[in-house]
């Protein structure tokens, strides 16, 4: 497997991708990513800012995708909790991660964390940060079985509720 920067013309298959995720989620009555996000102009945008990703395999296939940043995350400033890291501390965020409904329960999403962290290593950054959906429990599992701790709750810029979590980077 590998992980590339995706390409303009990747967003078709981007789209798909989320598509998948968005019938999960439906599918287990969860309401993330029902109300039309991710957007195709948020993911062109995570595009054009050179932070989304695809997972290919040894083909060339895309199995996965996922936004990454070390630019910070606005929603980030406020918890109802205590991030593990305060302060300036510059930070990675994974967002829209979404696997193809063909590769689910294979370990993509743990590559993934995996593949970031280290890009954070290399890069000297101490932390990464997430958040997920309150009913999101695949996620949250993922988290906790990838040494994430739940540091509170963040508030996204619509208003809606989310489970934060943090991990410091060897």
């Amino acid at each position: 497997m590998k992980l590339i920067k995706a390409k303009k013309e990747d967003l078709p298959l981007i789209v798909e991708i989320i598509k998948d995720a968005q019938d999960l989620l439906a599918s287990q009555n969860i309401d993330q990513w029902q109300n039309g996000y991710p957007t195709k102009s948020i993911l062109l945008d995570d595009i054009q800012n050179m932070e989304s990703y695809l997972l290919t395999d040894a083909k060339g296939f895309p199995l996965a995708t996922a936004m990454f940043s070390t630019k910070g995350e606005p929603t980030y400033s406020k918890i109802d909790g205590d991030w593990i890291t305060t302060g300036q501390t510059q930070y990675g965020v994974i967002h829209r991660m979404a696997v193809s409904k063909s590769y689910r329960r294979k370990g993509i999403a743990k590559f993934i964390f995996n593949a970031f962290e280290t890009m954070l290593a290399k890069s000297n950054i101490k932390s990464m940060r997430i958040d997920t959906h309150e009913e999101n429990y695949s996620m949250q599992k993922l988290l906790k079985g990838s040494e994430y701790s739940y540091c509170g709750i963040i508030y996204l810029m619509n208003g809606d509720k989310r489970l934060a979590y943090e991990k410091l980077i060897q």
